[in-house]
């Protein structure tokens, strides 16, 4: 083993299953080699072959970056109604005897100073502690979503219904108070599996040395603030974002002729005039929902880039493991809307270069799911929003968008629980061309101004994730 290589300060990163994961974490490994002469490891825990869109994402890293995927998790044992926070921490708890080897590898063979794990992979810490190698957490998601998982123990205490049932609000440390019924997924029903698996990993958070948080003060103050309270037994937060990807092709996968077509299409139209329309990697709408929104968009009169999935009236989350949608010819969309509105809109299958597209001078909205990644990427480039939220804890970064830091404008849903067209249209024409889409777009400007500066040389999360490289550095 070349000496270099033991001397060079080495992470194991260990990330829950999904892109949506992945990518951010990506992206703390890039600023760990280029700013901090790191080397980096991921160990990924699967649940069958790799996708595409990892391999070739991972494959376009820099070579300090390497990658090793562990064998698939058995869960055939499991009932097909389980939930899919269920089935990440799963996939990760039955990979740790794979993991274990890899890490036994890493302590041979590199100065492997630190183990990174995201949300749902805190089981890793067993395996880091047995090789003596320090835990710390990587936080994809918002400040307000970590001060919940701090809160969680103390929530289940005081509260004996389900949290949607209660009457007041629910009051996050640091944060705007939300009601029960907009919790993250996995708290909706107390219950079930999921529920134990996210106490369970909020429970571990604890163990760690450290956790670093992909935010930054001037968009969740509050939350943040709370967090780095000094508590006993509550490890030191670092807010290290926004950290997302700056428009390369390696988002989701090689650049395609789509991808080509989009941005040639874009370049055409005229300054902030277009909505970008997309639900990210995991996310479906019904049938019924789709033609609501097609009617929505036609109505509005506005320009739109639309990526469009084949509709799944099952689970708001049907793509969440592949990505690719199953139906490429767009048959379900309403009869004549192609046609209708052909140089207006463009409507694209299952993916488009969103980095690209959001950071592209034609775009002036987007109406997103509200993951966090998509949230943080409109932030960096400016991007006002539409919250549409669908699963996961989007429901919660919608009322934050919405109702704290007025990022967003977001429709209301109908007694049916669909968005109407009517509604849809309304939004998209407020946001486009109304004063309460210049209040947002004003205000996510001032944002984007203290997002460049957070992440200048001297800005907050530089300096932040600057302090715990230095700790990592300073082991033995």
């Amino acid at each position: 083993m070349e000496e270099s290589q033991r001397k060079t300060p080495h992470v194991a990163i260990l990330p829950s299953p999904g892109m949506g994961h992945l990518i951010p974490l990506i992206e703390l490994a890039k600023r760990l080699v280029h700013h901090h002469d790191f080397s980096i490891t991921f160990v990924i825990p699967t649940d069958g072959p790799p996708t595409k869109a990892q391999k070739s994402t991972l494959d376009s890293l820099p070579t300090a970056i390497d990658y090793v995927f562990l064998p698939p998790a058995d869960l055939k044992d499991l009932p097909e109604a389980t939930k899919m926070e269920t089935l990440i921490a799963l996939t990760v708890a039955r990979s740790l005897p794979s993991f274990r080897d890899v890490m036994k590898k890493l302590v041979a063979t590199t100065r492997l100073v630190a183990l990174v794990v995201d949300l749902f992979a805190t089981d890793g810490f067993d395996v880091a502690k047995e090789f003596n190698v320090s835990p710390y957490v990587f936080f994809p998601s918002t400040a307000m979503a970590l001060s919940l998982f701090f809160h969680l123990e103390e929530l289940d205490r005081t509260v004996s219904c389900e949290y949607r049932d209660m009457t007041e609000r629910v009051r996050i440390p640091g944060c705007v108070p939300i009601h029960g019924s907009e919790l993250l997924d996995p708290l909706q029903d107390r219950k079930d599996e999921a529920y134990k698996w996210v106490r369970h990993h909020a429970k571990n958070y604890r163990l760690a040395e450290g956790i670093m948080v992909n935010s930054f003060m001037e968009l969740e103050g509050g939350a943040l603030k709370s967090l780095q309270k000094e508590e006993p037994g509550k490890p030191p937060v670092y807010p290290v974002g926004p950290l997302v990807n700056m428009g390369s092709n390696s988002n989701t996968g090689a650049r395609t002729d789509g991808d080509v077509e989009c941005l040639k299409w874009l370049d055409d139209q005229p300054h902030s005039s277009v909505l970008f329309v997309s639900f990210g990697s995991g996310g479906t709408l019904s049938f019924n929902q789709i033609t609501e929104l097609a009617y929505g968009l036609e109505m509005s009169e506005q320009r739109f880039l639309w990526v469009v999935r084949s509709p799944n009236d099952k689970a708001a989350n049907a793509t969440y493991f592949t990505v690719h949608s199953n139906n490429d010819d767009f048959d379900f969309l309403p009869n004549g809307f192609l046609e209708r509105t052909k140089g207006r809109g463009l409507v694209v299958p299952s993916w488009a270069p969103q980095a690209q597209v959001l950071s592209h001078g034609s775009t002036g909205g987007f109406l997103t799911h509200c993951g966090w990644n998509s949230v943080l990427e409109s932030v960096v480039n400016g991007v006002p929003l539409i919250a549409w939220p669908l699963y996961a804890e989007q429901k919660m970064n919608a009322v934050m968008l919405t109702e704290d830091i007025e990022l967003a404008l977001r429709p209301k849903a109908s007694e049916n629980g669909l968005f109407g067209r009517d509604e849809i249209a309304r939004v998209v024409k407020g946001l486009i061309e109304g004063e309460e889409g210049k209040r947002v777009r004003n205000r996510m400007k001032d944002l984007k101004d203290a997002a460049v500066k957070v992440l200048s040389d001297d800005g907050s999360s530089t300096k932040s994730l600057a302090e715990v490289a230095q700790k990592l550095k300073n082991k033995n």
